[in-house]
């Protein structure tokens, strides 16, 4: 009777075109069934009268198994990471109603005659800080000279006054700090901007805050939340 074998050659080239036939794609990674496919197309195609060595074959398998399990892993690491941004994001969605800070340039002037809060992060001491506030068309309405300032958070309180004296509309004006050190160079600042949270945006694949003063900011620029008094 004859017998028909395969050599080492062909067993070679056998395996090389079920991995080719695998690997197709912008994916050139081997997943846990490509894996097993090479694997049994190796063995089916080997040389029966030279069989794949016993200890290279336990390795394969010892290799697969680690695949799978390192599947596994992945698999379930995805699940509590979406199951945490589903935490965050419901955390997120009960600040909405509330007044936060976050970074920008914005501040709202509402009618109730308190003013607007602002804010903003000196990077090093200033000898001199100006804010200049300017309304919806770009025009400077107002502008505060603070004199000296240390280094850290600022803040201060627009009345809501040009610099006539005369009562501006309520609605969102824009804030530009500038100061400068002793030694006439700019010092960093870091703007802040405060308001109500109307809503928040999760079609970007991340929490964005829209608030009603115009600002949009990713949740990561949320400083803080300036909850009511009687939520304290």
């Amino acid at each position: 009777m004859a017998v028909s074998s395969i050599n080492g050659t062909d067993s070679a080239n056998a395996a090389e075109e079920a991995s080719s036939g695998l690997l197709t794609g912008a994916n050139k990674g081997l997943g846990k069934d490509a894996f097993l496919k090479l694997l049994v197309a190796q063995i089916a195609h080997q040389d029966p009268l030279k069989p794949m060595d016993d200890t290279a074959f336990v390795a394969q398998l010892a290799q697969f198994s680690s695949l799978e399990q390192t599947m596994g892993i992945n698999t379930r690491l995805d699940a509590l990471a979406a199951q945490e941004r589903g935490a965050q994001n419901t955390a997120l969605a009960g600040l909405v109603g509330e007044n936060v800070t976050v970074k920008g340039s914005i501040t709202t002037l509402d009618s109730s005659g308190i003013g607007a809060p602002l804010s903003f992060t000196l990077g090093g001491d200033a000898k001199a800080v100006d804010v200049a506030i300017a309304d919806q068309t770009g025009k400077t309405v107002r502008t505060l000279h603070l004199g000296p300032s240390a280094t850290g958070l600022v803040r201060v309180t627009w009345d809501g006054r040009d610099d006539n004296g005369i009562a501006q509309p309520p609605g969102a004006y824009a804030i530009v700090v500038s100061a400068k050190s002793d030694a006439d160079t700019a010092v960093d600042v870091s703007q802040e901007s405060t308001g109500k949270l109307s809503s928040i945006d999760f079609s970007k694949g991340y929490p964005n805050l829209q608030l009603d003063n115009g600002v949009s900011a990713p949740a990561s620029d949320l400083l803080r939340i300036n909850y009511s008094a009687n939520k304290q």
